[in-house]
């Protein structure tokens, strides 16, 4: 038997694979984004889990004998509970998990901008060592307009408050956000954020629609912008070619693996940037000479 009760779907990113995914909250409180389908079902209405069902979950899994050193807070949004309940939370991790060696959330920045960093290093004192951040893309118009509800400004705060705490943040841009007309700015802002936070982890997947891009493309016909369409295979990589070459990271991993994108990229950067633009630019040139994912093989 289980010993946590899991409200369905529950996501978490894909370095997760190994950990315990703690269900502490259910949904995403802001869930507006024009281009994300993660969160729309009736049953995952943002709601809180009581802090005693949290507790006796955790003392479950220890009774269970279920041996983890990582944990994962679910859903999409447990970084906007008050820094108390966090703190609680991770108390009880450490009381009943003392094994556990780091916890982990993905983080909306607008969640930080109520806590203070000396709040975030009490967190990060207590096993709270991972932010994922989806911060999409560094461009404003972009991001208004795909409602993402933050700016460049409001993602670098959060970013730069995660790394004063001693925390490490892992940041996702997504590759195509921005359609054809706005795919340069994009790519170019987004790489002008990375660059002023200096994150430990960056990684892109592509934008898909599961769901359709119906709603997505109103939006920019609403603005007065070209109609929006998803960027072709060249596009993606012209856009790839362009946020690498923008980068200037000291000591990045970088990751293009999701199995979103078409073309696998992996490595360091800045350490690694020219062979990574290699690739890129041999798939613009002769995609023939580059292992590809064929469109069955690409998915969430």
């Amino acid at each position: 038997m289980n010993p946590i009760s899991y409200i369905e779907p529950v996501f978490r990113p894909p370095s997760e694979w190994k950990s315990l995914i703690l269900q502490v909250t259910n949904g995403c409180s802001w869930n507006k984004y024009i281009f994300c389908d993660m969160y729309t079902q009736d049953n995952k209405k943002f709601k809180p889990k009581k802090i005693d069902n949290i507790e006796q979950e955790i003392i479950d899994v220890a009774k269970s004998g279920i041996t983890t050193r990582r944990v994962f807070l679910a859903d999409g949004d447990a970084m906007m509970l008050p820094f108390k309940r966090l703190k609680e939370i991770l108390e009880l991790i450490k009381l009943h998990l003392p094994q556990v060696s780091r916890v982990s959330s993905y983080c909306l920045p607008r969640n930080l901008s109520n806590k203070t960093v000396d709040q975030l290093t009490i967190l990060s004192d207590l096993g709270l060592k991972l932010m994922y951040v989806g911060c999409e893309s560094g461009d404003d118009e972009v991001l208004a307009l795909v409602e993402k509800g933050e700016t460049y400004q409001s993602s670098l705060i959060a970013l730069n408050k995660i790394k004063q705490a001693g925390m490490k943040s892992s940041v996702m841009i997504l590759n195509g956000l921005g359609g054809p007309e706005l795919s340069r700015q994009h790519a170019i802002n987004s790489a002008k954020l990375m660059n002023e936070a200096q994150p430990n982890y960056l990684s892109t997947l592509v934008v898909s629609f599961p769901l359709g891009e119906q709603r997505f493309a109103e939006k920019f016909t609403q603005a007065s912008l070209q109609p929006f369409r998803q960027l072709s295979q060249q596009e993606l990589f012209s856009e790839m070619e362009i946020l690498l070459s923008e980068l200037t990271l000291e000591k990045t991993i970088f990751r293009s693996d999701h199995a979103s994108n078409y073309l696998v990229l992996k490595g360091i950067l800045g350490r690694d940037k020219v062979a990574l633009l290699s690739q890129v630019r041999l798939a613009l040139k002769q995609p023939s000479d580059v292992n590809l994912r064929q469109e069955w093989q690409r998915g969430l």
